[in-house]
């Protein structure tokens, strides 16, 4: 049976939009780019012996969303994102669970755990992947780069990247806060291999998962657009701190809810 991708996606933004929302708290736009890639993404994991890593722990209401969805969090924990004392706040912090075992508040620290997650994987001589989802702006910290030296240097053909590549970070768009074009070269000269895709057409998306594997690490370089779903959001960087209004909500919700 065909999964329905769309589907999931649109349910997710809208439990996403409700959850910022009612928080007041920030990164909408980062999350609605990221969603599509983990449409597919949670549909494929095995949560018995993949793992999943969220490097770009700013996308935390969408991830919890897809948690949820995999059973891993309950409802009940779901809707207290960023309500007083809930650990379920605004970037994701490790809590021993799957999904959460390694926090990524900073940008750059996700990947090396995922590093070390796929070694230790390796290591034990266990089944499964290492996923870790990243943002294009993470591309410009120096523990990405000896991530990538040390997983080929390992040969951890069980890691799979994820790269949300919406072309922003907080500050503006991430070619002029420090420019990291040509990434799909970068990872090239380090001796991963590569898949460039459209990060929202979800039949690329679950052929390159699929892709055959050969003893590289692997990256898939999803292009994206900030805040996809919502046309005012879309390509707006203010939605990357900006909360909505009560009116952008309902404008919002309602574009949701009329599209295909």
């Amino acid at each position: 049976m065909k999964i329905d991708y769309g589907k999931i996606a649109k349910e997710a933004r809208k439990t996403v939009l409700r959850l910022i929302y009612k928080a007041q708290t920030s990164h909408i736009g980062s999350c609605f780019s990221a969603i599509d890639i983990m449409a597919v993404l949670f549909e494929k994991v095995n949560i018995n012996k993949d793992e999943v890593v969220l490097s770009a722990g700013w996308k935390a209401a969408a991830w919890y969303y897809f948690l949820w969805r995999k059973g891993v969090i309950t409802e009940k924990e779901l809707n207290s994102f960023c309500m007083p004392n809930s650990p379920f706040i605004g970037l994701v912090e490790p809590m021993g669970r799957w999904g959460l075992r390694i926090g990524g508040g900073s940008m750059g620290l996700g990947l090396p755990g995922a590093v070390g997650l796929a070694l230790a994987k390796q290591l034990k001589g266990e089944d499964g992947k290492v996923y870790t989802l990243l943002s294009d702006g993470e591309c410009q910290i120096g523990t990405f780069y000896e991530s990538l030296l040390i997983a080929k240097q390992c040969n951890l053909s069980n890691l799979i990247v994820l790269i949300d590549n919406n072309f922003y970070q907080a500050m503006g768009e991430t070619k002029n806060i420090l420019n990291i074009e040509p990434l799909k070269e970068k990872f090239l000269s380090c001796g991963w291999q590569v898949y460039q895709i459209d990060g929202h057409n979800y039949e690329q998306i679950e052929n390159a998962l699929n892709y055959p594997q050969n003893d590289h690490p692997y990256v898939i370089i999803c292009d994206t657009i900030k805040g996809r779903g919502v046309s005012k959001f879309e390509g707006n960087n203010l939605y990357h701190y900006k909360a909505p209004s009560k009116e952008e909500y309902l404008e919002a919700l309602n574009e949701l809810n009329n599209a295909i």
